[in-house]
């Protein structure tokens, strides 16, 4: 967990709870993804009631190809104001590292910035929750592929085959692969093309993304081409009649929202 924003946030008495809550996602031109994240904030005030945590109402901006941007959200802050900020993403990459801190800076609103919903637990749970029954029957004949956007930085993908790995440790599948939608290889396409060839009964494949958008299709229609037997939706999908992981989503949010008041905390 990393605090940038404004120096002087923390202050040699124990900080007040934050004004302000705002999750930011990377954003997109298909409005099915706005509109699945708009499905994330009354979650996570329904999963912050259950908890007993105080927490100010959630608020979602964007980094781009969508309203409302980082700087409209933080504007409407006074230059007094405490902010905790989430990168709405499942891996720390160059948006969470570089881009994200860089908008904030320039707001010149006191932030305290927490780290991306992933890797975490539940979204593993999440993502086998979504898996069809058949897989989970029998795990050793299912191949699994963790299919992901894909980055330019190395070590975000590097995250995801270690999760791939970890999976596989826990629950016993034939086999979990990594993939990525761009960036790097394997495709989700070449994953269920390995994994036949070694001998898996079916092939599922476990979107890891968070909402619907061209990488969700661009995985779907790839992997279902190449034989895949099933695709999970994303985690947070459109409409939610399709079924989801908000509620396991919620639980991260509000995760890294206390690690980043136990950060402040200890800081000051």
């Amino acid at each position: 967990m990393r605090e940038r924003g404004v120096p002087g946030w923390a202050s040699p008495q124990k900080p007040a709870e934050p004004d302000g809550f705002v999750a930011v996602a990377h954003g997109s031109v298909d409005p099915r993804a706005a509109a699945a994240l708009g499905e994330l904030v009354p979650q996570v005030a329904r999963r912050a009631k259950e908890r007993g945590l105080s927490v100010p109402g959630l608020r979602i901006a964007y980094l781009g190809h969508a309203a409302p941007s980082v700087p409209q959200v933080m504007r409407t802050f006074g230059p007094d104001m405490r902010v905790r900020v989430l990168p709405l993403l499942l891996t720390a990459a160059y948006h969470s590292k570089t881009d994200l801190p860089r908008v904030l800076a320039r707001t010149g609103v006191r932030v305290a910035y927490g780290n991306p919903l992933g890797p975490h637990p539940l979204l593993l749970r999440a993502l086998e929750r979504r898996l069809p029954e058949t897989a989970l029957q029998n795990p050793a004949e299912t191949g699994v592929i963790l299919a992901a956007a894909g980055s330019s930085d190395p070590e975000a993908n590097a995250t995801i085959a270690r999760l791939a790995a970890r999976w596989q440790a826990a629950a016993g599948w034939f086999a979990v692969r990594p993939a990525y939608a761009s960036a790097t290889g394997p495709t989700p396409a070449q994953a269920v093309t390995e994994l036949r060839i070694a001998g898996a009964r079916r092939v599922v494949v476990a979107s890891y993304l968070l909402a619907p958008g061209l990488f969700a299709d661009r995985i779907r229609d790839a992997s279902l081409a190449a034989g895949a037997d099933a695709v999970s939706p994303p985690l947070l999908p459109w409409p939610p009649a399709a079924g989801g992981a908000a509620p396991e989503v919620a639980d991260v949010v509000l995760d890294r929202y206390i690690e980043a008041g136990t950060r402040e905390r200890a800081a000051a």
